[in-house]
Parts: C-alpha cells; structure tokens; sequence
C-alpha cells in the first residue's frame, strides 16, 4: 500500500497538479499568517473583521485557506499592518 507522502510525490510530478498544489499551499499559508498575526494582537476573528470592514465568514474562509477576493485580503493585510509584494 503506497503513502500519502509517496501519491503526494507521485503526483507532483505533474505540472498541473504541482501547480495548482502550490496556489493552495499558499492560500493556507497566507490564511495561517493572518490567523497568527490576529490571535497575537489578541483579536477574535469578529473584531478582526469589523476593523476590516468585512464579514466574519470572509475571515474566516482566509483564515482556512479558501480563495476570496483580493480586495478583502487587502482590506485584511491593512488592519494587521502587513505590505502585500507583488514582484516577477
């Protein structure tokens, strides 16, 4: 019987998959960062999202790593004090 780690691998060998593995890795990876960024300034996600001026449902998707809109993850990454980088 084969690993998850060992099917993971395998299937990384595709560029399609490894490519959409790696936008979901970093959507969780950013929403993970927001989580800490939030809980370290002692926040709930409901005071979070009301400074941000969004709902609560739309932090808390970021925060499980679910792809909303860029305005919001703006909106969010303003309130914490994070810079978005965008580079090629």
């Amino acid at each position: 019987m084969q690993s998850f780690k060992d099917h993971l691998n395998k299937e990384l060998q595709d560029p399609r998959f490894n490519e959409l593995y790696e936008e979901e890795k970093y959507l969780l990876e950013f929403g993970l960062q927001i989580a800490q960024a939030r809980k370290k300034l002692g926040m709930t996600q409901k005071e979070l999202a009301e400074k941000s001026h969004v709902t609560q449902q739309q932090l808390s998707k970021i925060e499980n790593g679910t792809n909303c809109n860029l305005l919001t993850f703006v909106k969010i990454s303003s309130t914490l004090g994070f810079t978005i980088t965008i580079s090629a």
